[in-house]
């Protein structure tokens, strides 16, 4: 089945400043993989069967990266909502845990809180197994390390700020990847923060984003 998402503002490489982008753009997606990018109204008459998802004047982008991820689902805990301890991450409240099952909780919690934030790939390496399988079967993107240039921790800074890249880094330093024709289909859409000309264009407002698609599935929309 094929999903065309529009959105008014896409931006599939922001990394790459010469990259094109579109207002008015759509993405089409089949199963796990991207088939097409480009303008809504081409793709539209190309794709009359397609499934619409239509996000408005928001801004369409690659997935982001967390360079934290070890730190963050390793050594923060994340709170049962019925612990009534709040939602933010205690900050090495798994020092000393031994409790895999406690570990493997903890790790799908903060996943579904980066979801929301439009994380797509998540840094380790992984060494406690509960956590390796939440992050598997989560589908996010597992990666070695923070990747080139990044340094983990140090690059977003510290506490619960963690989870969303964005509060720290440029959306061109955040992204993992790009939206392309033959890759898969990992993306997030974001509401503008402001729609006047700036230098590289719209970008995403703070707070998180409105949805996250992973390898084509929808896996997080903000109610």
């Amino acid at each position: 089945m094929l999903t065309l998402h529009r959105a008014g503002f896409l931006l599939p490489d922001p990394a790459a400043p010469t990259a094109p982008s579109f207002a008015d753009g759509a993405v089409v997606v089949r199963g796990e993989l991207v088939e097409a990018v480009g303008p809504y109204a081409e793709l539209a008459a190309a794709h009359p069967s397609a499934r619409v998802r239509d996000w408005g004047r928001a801004l369409l982008a690659p997935g982001l990266r967390n360079p934290c991820g070890q730190r963050l689902l390793e050594r923060d805990y994340h709170p049962d909502p019925r612990e009534e301890i709040g939602v933010e991450p205690v900050v090495d409240g798994l020092v000393g845990c031994t409790d895999e099952a406690r570990y493997g909780a903890s790790a799908r919690r903060g996943l579904q809180r980066m979801l929301g934030f439009g994380v797509t790939a998540v840094a380790g390496p992984f060494a406690r197994p509960a956590v390796r399988t939440a992050v598997a079967r989560s589908g996010l993107v597992a990666l070695p390390g923070p990747g080139p240039g990044a340094s983990g921790a140090g690059e977003l800074g510290e506490g619960a700020g963690l989870l969303d890249p964005l509060a720290v880094l440029p959306l061109a330093r955040a992204v993992h990847g790009r939206v392309a024709a033959g890759g898969r289909a990992d993306f997030v859409v974001f509401p503008v923060a402001a729609e006047e000309a700036q230098e590289g264009g719209v970008r995403p407002a703070a707070g998180g984003c409105l949805a996250t698609v992973l390898a084509g599935r929808l896996v997080y929309r903000r109610r």
